[in-house]
């Protein structure tokens, strides 16, 4: 079976977007039985632990089912990179009452040991935000029988992970909530709003193209599949459903968030990634381009992220939402996944009495 017949088999072509903080193994099964894909993100796991977490899935779900890493690149700051990047830090640390931490012993999982694991445990989806994998890489996942699928902010970049064999490209538009998977170029030059990212990378590419970015509601699922997409991937929407694992300080500040409330920031991870505003987003600001890359940043603000959860301060948390955000409703996720794909339905055949395809 090709990924494009994959994706024509599923009863509803909406994927649950993986979103690291926010999401779980239950919302993964969830969104899988009731006919769209789960996505498990595993980035934060360990190489062996990857294994049973996706042994687990399986054990609860026949449905395919998605596992996405974060290709983190390799981090060796200087001690003295690590100590300026805490001093900057080290007022908000004071402000939650909590000492900073210590130099850590790493900053992210082993990336290779966590494909090497993901190969053997042979998901029915790969995919891969951050940066690309080898030619070699992908022939491994195709030889274990997972389809691959790259995330792309350009045309470009689709472009790439088509030319090393990816079964699939994940276009994530600017609208797009959490880190952005841009690797070729930078933030500005990445930033392609969804409608016309997956209409030019339609016609770059070869393969099933995943629409990503400010897609909450079923009229957005109709817009994505009449572009050409092959699905729809949907995150920001799921922030407040039941088995989602952000917490209620986060949820708290979702459901209160004003018109237009999200911002692009670097300063809490060291990598682009859209949420609402706060009070470290903005005064941060001005020192976000000397904050250390990602997973470094990322690693440093971990315990003063966690500690602002705990006393129920949204102001020095990684708020990660899309433009749309204050379209998310609570409920069940696998009621939303159908939900969206009744309002689809409906939408579909109201365009096509608009457009004369059908007749009254």
């Amino acid at each position: 079976m090709s990924f494009s017949a994959l994706l024509d088999s599923l009863p509803i072509p909406i994927i649950q977007a993986p979103m690291v903080g926010a999401s779980f193994d239950a919302m993964t099964v969830a969104v899988s039985e009731a006919g769209g894909m789960g996505t498990f993100a595993a980035a934060t796991l360990a190489p062996d632990e990857i294994g049973p977490a996706i042994e687990a899935i399986r054990a609860r779900t026949a449905a395919p089912f998605g596992v996405n890493l974060l290709m983190a690149p390799p981090a060796s700051p200087t001690p003295a990179e690590v100590d300026a990047a805490l001093a900057r830090l080290a007022p908000w640390y004071a402000d939650l009452g909590i000492e900073v931490p210590e130099h850590p012993n790493r900053f992210s999982q082993d990336l290779g040991a966590q494909i090497e694991a993901l190969i053997r445990a042979a998901p029915t989806v790969a995919s891969f935000t951050f940066s690309i994998l080898t030619r070699a890489q992908v022939a491994a996942f195709h030889a274990a029988g997972s389809y691959v699928v790259g995330t792309a902010n350009t045309v470009g970049e689709a472009k790439a992970w088509a030319e090393v064999g990816a079964d699939g490209i994940c276009a994530q538009g600017f609208e797009a909530g959490g880190h952005h998977a841009y690797f070729l170029a930078d933030i500005e030059a990445s930033s392609v709003g969804t409608m016309a990212l997956v209409a030019t990378v339609l016609e770059a590419v070869d393969v099933p193209v995943i629409a990503a970015g400010g897609i909450m509601d079923g009229r957005g699922v109709a817009a994505a599949l009449a572009l050409g997409a092959g699905a729809v991937q949907m995150g920001s929407a799921f922030l407040l459903a039941d088995e989602a694992t952000n917490g209620n300080t986060w949820q708290k500040a979702l459901r209160e968030a004003p018109d237009d409330a999200t911002r692009l920031t670097r300063a809490f991870s060291g990598r682009y990634a859209r949420g609402l505003e706060n009070r470290f987003l903005r005064e941060m600001a001005a020192a976000q381009n000397e904050v250390p890359a990602y997973p470094v940043q990322n690693r440093l603000t971990q315990a003063m992220r966690a500690a602002a959860d705990k006393a129920g301060d949204p102001e020095m948390m990684s708020l990660w939402a899309g433009q749309a955000v204050t379209m998310a409703r609570p409920g069940a996720a696998g009621e939303m996944v159908r939900l969206w794909w009744a309002q689809a339905q409906q939408t579909a055949q109201a365009l096509a009495l608009r457009t004369g395809a059908v007749r009254r």
